[in-house]
């Protein structure tokens, strides 16, 4: 069984940098597709960023420019590095996967996922 484990969230300041790490077990050779998805208070689940097993990204326009995702097949660990926070940036962020290479992989395909961690907490604040 895949799961998946968020870490690397906190409470920062405006302006500032946070990198998130998303560890993966179980059939991580089968993932064809991860992402980071976030939500917060009130609102939908929101796309961030995609990577597919060929390294191809892909970015919600709101992050682009700010947040890179990236990932490490010997650690078996997806990333994404935030600079530049703003405040609106607060949520749960929640690192995603699935395994089907005849999806595609963007940021917004959350509705493709089959697993999921539990996510990460984000707060933006001064």
């Amino acid at each position: 069984e895949v799961q998946l484990v968020e870490s690397g969230g906190g409470l920062v300041q405006p302006g500032g940098s946070l990198r998130l790490s998303c560890v993966v077990s179980g059939y991580t050779y089968s993932m064809t597709c991860m992402g980071w998805f976030r939500q917060a208070p009130g609102k939908e689940r929101e796309g961030v960023a995609a990577i597919d097993s060929d390294g191809r990204l892909s970015y919600g326009d709101s992050v682009k420019g700010r947040f890179t995702i990236s990932k490490s097949n010997a650690k078996n660990t997806l990333y994404l590095q935030m600079n530049s926070l703003k405040p609106e940036d607060t949520a749960m962020y929640y690192c995603a996967a699935h395994g089907n290479p005849g999806l595609y992989c963007r940021y917004y395909n959350y509705h493709d996922m089959d697993y999921w961690g539990k996510g990460t907490l984000v707060t933006i604040s001064s």
